[in-house]
């Protein structure tokens, strides 16, 4: 059974030889193959052959476009920084407040280098895995890319002093996600991550106002362009989990800080799975091969068997080979 086919009967409800297998590797993929992070960010085929060789060498089903946040922002004027081996730094570009924000313009994808390469890297996965691996592009969700825009603490401030300029920004950002995301999905993509992670800090309230309808849009989006939809929001989403199981995503990531995923089990529709939760680092990083193997079937059992194998958030770099064959392990001997 292929990792593609595994995720997609997974998916559906139906029978697969173990679930699947979607560590979230990014900076830890370019250490394992020797590629500097700013080539990973920046070189396409770098990033998939990093991304290929960690699949093959530790049975992970899918492949991702994932490495930073600012491919977007930086077509939106963002400028960023990329030092040879750390994670790219925004140093420049940002709005001056949210009327200036309120006035961006749906940006060129393919005129954008950081966007065209995300095309690049999806045809690649598709011609090097398209009936192999779970090919996953991604789009920034509204809120993390408003942060992105602004900076945390004065998009922070933006919410509760002009918000109507926060949802004309945020209807643009939308717009434009949505044409990402039909190139993407044209280039071979299978699903599509919506990575919202600042939704975690502003409550259940902010995340009605301003999150869930533009999520929920697209995600309407990506399943009606035949891909699969799946929502990223890192940290404790306990308060908003309800509302992020109805925007439709096919795939819930949950973090390892929610306390448990068996009381929103009631909550999934039929076709609708997690992914998550074990702690990136505590379990991942610094468990022994026990305590790994016992998270993983800790959150297998909580799911009832309705969750992709994955860590919270990102596997962090300084975890070793060993423990990434132990995860690998664990996964393949849960049933």
């Amino acid at each position: 059974m292929t990792g593609l086919e595994r995720t997609m009967l997974f998916v559906k409800g139906e029978a697969v030889d173990h679930p699947p297998f979607h560590p979230i590797i990014m900076r830890w993929a370019a250490k394992q193959a020797g590629v500097k992070y700013s080539d990973f960010c920046l070189d396409p085929y770098a990033k998939c052959m990093a991304m290929s060789q960690c699949a093959s060498d530790y049975g992970i089903d899918w492949v991702t476009v994932m490495s930073d946040p600012w491919a977007e922002a930086s077509a939106f004027g963002i400028r960023v920084d990329y030092p040879e081996d750390n994670l790219p730094i925004d140093i420049g570009g940002h709005f001056q407040d949210a009327a200036a924000a309120a006035t961006i313009k749906k940006y060129d994808v393919r005129s954008n280098l950081r966007c065209s390469n995300r095309l690049a890297e999806i045809s690649e996965f598709k011609r090097l895995h398209g009936k192999d691996l779970f090919i996953v592009g991604w789009v920034e969700g509204p809120v993390a890319e408003y942060v992105d825009l602004r900076k945390a603490s004065e998009a922070a401030v933006d919410f509760f002093l002009d918000p109507d300029s926060v949802l004309m920004a945020m209807d643009t950002i939308v717009e434009s996600a949505m044409q990402f995301i039909t190139l993407q999905i044209e280039a071979g993509a299978h699903c599509i991550g919506i990575g919202d992670a600042f939704c975690s800090q502003i409550g259940p309230e902010l995340y009605e106002k301003f999150a869930f309808a533009r999520q929920k849009l697209l995600v309407d989006h990506i399943h009606n362009s035949g891909a699969l939809a799946k929502l990223h929001i890192c940290g404790n989403t306990e308060s908003i989990l309800p509302a992020m199981i109805s925007t439709g995503a096919d795939i819930i990531d949950i973090d390892h800080l929610v306390p448990s995923m068996a009381d929103f089990l009631p909550l999934l529709r039929r076709g609708q799975v997690f992914s998550g939760k074990a702690d990136p680092v505590s379990v991942i990083q610094e468990g022994t091969v026990d305590k790994i193997r016992r998270q993983v079937a800790e959150d297998f059992r909580q799911a009832k068997g309705r969750t992709i194998i994955s860590a919270g958030c990102e596997i962090t770099p300084g975890t070793s080979r060993e423990n990434m064959k132990a995860f690998m392990q664990a996964a393949f001997e849960t049933k």
